[in-house]
């Protein structure tokens, strides 16, 4: 169970960020999420997907892996990316509430947080570290990247680009596998989009990342290389 704790730096005084990446710190994630913002970059490795939450809103996602706990881009040498999502790069902070006031707070209990090892949260006489300014950063952008991807699933829903899909996947054993449960861009409904559709979705902002997670989907077949290679 996570230990969520507001920062601050004379409980934390001591506190050091393990940045290594590896299963042992929970990095065997199959996805993470994703904002609009941050598509272009994510698009450049992983397949961009969407998702159904159990209260019925759809969210996006990077997609590592075929199923739960498998991430294909962990290896004895760390994450094997060129870039790693804010969702998993900011762990083990998170933002929280205080009223109006946005603010930072940290899971005390993930594995990554000790006394010694890895980059000091503050300096030793509790001003902030470079470290923990990029924190902010990521989990500012990652806060407001969020709230705009509420506005651009309406849109994508406003104008019914989103479909289900399924992937077959056989793979070099023989074995088959299924990916399900997600959705993707309807390229056949975004072609065929008026003028007017368009000229709003552009205004919007969201005709880049909508190219930009089609674009992602190609990112599928060095996936199931990956899954190959893994065994």
């Amino acid at each position: 169970m996570p230990n969520h704790a507001l920062l601050n730096n004379v409980a934390h005084k001591d506190m050091h960020i393990v940045t290594a990446r590896g299963a042992q710190y929970g990095d065997n994630v199959m996805s993470a999420l994703t904002f609009p913002g941050e598509f272009r970059d994510v698009q450049s490795c992983y397949p961009i997907v969407f998702r159904k939450s159990a209260d019925g809103s759809f969210e996006s996602l990077a997609l590592f892996g075929f199923q739960e706990g498998e991430n294909l881009f962990l290896g004895p040498d760390g994450w094997d990316a060129a870039y790693v999502p804010l969702a998993i790069e900011r762990q083990p902070f998170l933002i929280g509430r205080n009223g109006d006031e946005l603010t930072v707070h940290v899971d005390l209990d993930n594995p990554r947080v000790n006394r010694s090892e890895g980059e000091p949260v503050f300096r030793t006489h509790g001003g902030t570290t470079e470290y923990l300014e990029n924190v902010n950063s990521m989990l500012l952008a990652l806060h407001n990247g969020l709230q705009q991807q509420r506005l651009f699933i309406g849109a994508l829903l406003q104008n019914e680009l989103l479909e289900s899909f399924v992937a077959d996947i056989e793979l070099n054993d023989g074995s088959q596998n299924r990916l399900a449960g997600f959705y993707t861009i309807h390229e056949e409904r975004l072609a065929a989009l008026g003028g007017p559709a368009l000229e709003g979705l552009h205004r919007a902002g969201f005709l880049q990342p909508i190219y930009m997670q089609i674009a992602s989907m190609a990112n599928f077949r060095a996936l199931i290389e990956r899954k190959n290679r893994a065994g």
